[in-house]
């Protein structure tokens, strides 16, 4: 009665109730509670079950499929149930699964180094850098003393390759010392045979990125933007030369007067760095 004499509007207002909220109040259909399900007439026993289950794991059968065993079966005039029936089965027991052999990955740990001074672990990289014309790429080799920041070498080549990596860290560790640690990602001069050889010979511990993840190496990753992002940064250089020299012009600027504010370092280490250049040099 009162409803038909009411408007909504009227009725919102006076409960405090949004007129929208009202209307789709009114417009919900009312929800009964779900049927019960009636038990079909043919539904197996547990017993009928238990013995199907017992005919899929037996010797003869454990090894093929059940559409496999529903046909053979059937050639032989023996019907137990339906293919999906006997997949059901299976599957309330937890036995439906890929049967093919298949690859077991090992879990790789993430690789967690610490540095507790200059000298302690070093990090490498290799990125492309644009030549005169399109295809036409600079690989430079960079290692990084990862407390300092420090760039303890760098080396433009041509091409990448074993033989240049195991010259440039013959070159790096005979300049700054032996390193407890060399990291570096999976690339296939990291991971070669003479690197490995020199690093064993100098009892240097191995490490590296996992597979396919750049971050395992942030260190290189964010020198390697450093120098890209730069504005003297050209958009390709005009010979092997001249990226050569800008790397030098680069790189010594970076160590000497790049600001990082993130390094745990103060300048007595830098200088420590140049001593070690110096002395090898001479």
């Amino acid at each position: 009665m009162l409803a038909a004499r009411t408007s909504t509007r009227a009725a919102a207002r006076l409960t405090g109730i949004a007129r929208s909220t009202a209307h789709r109040r009114s417009r919900t259909p009312v929800t009964y509670a779900p049927t019960p399900r009636p038990v079909p007439a043919n539904r197996l026993s547990d017993a009928e079950r238990a013995r199907i289950l017992s005919v899929l794991d037996s010797d003869r059968f454990v090894d093929t499929t059940p559409t496999e065993a529903f046909a053979t079966l059937l050639d032989e005039g023996v019907y137990l149930a339906s293919i999906s029936t006997l997949y059901r089965i299976l599957r309330t027991n937890n036995q439906v699964v890929d049967r093919r052999r298949q690859a077991r990955h090992p879990t790789r740990a993430r690789p967690e180094l610490t540095a507790t001074g200059p000298g302690q672990v070093f990090t490498w990289d290799i990125t492309k850098l644009p030549g005169p014309t399109k295809g036409v790429y600079y690989d430079a080799y960079v290692m990084i003393d990862i407390w300092s920041r420090y760039i303890v070498g760098h080396h433009v080549a041509a091409r990448e390759s074993a033989e240049i990596a195991h010259d440039f860290i013959t070159e790096v560790i005979a300049m700054h010392g032996v390193p407890q640690v060399v990291h570096a990602d999976r690339g296939t001069s990291m991971t070669s045979k003479r690197v490995a050889a020199l690093l064993a010979d100098l009892h240097v511990t191995r490490s590296h990125s996992r597979p396919r993840v750049s971050n395992d190496n942030p260190f290189s990753e964010a020198a390697f933007k450093t120098v890209k992002y730069h504005p003297t940064f050209p958009e390709r250089f005009g010979s092997l030369a001249d990226a050569r020299a800008f790397c030098d012009t680069f790189f010594g600027w970076y160590n000497h007067e790049h600001v990082r504010h993130e390094a745990p370092y103060d300048r007595t280490e830098v200088k420590d760095h140049r001593r070690r250049a110096v002395a090898a040099a001479r």
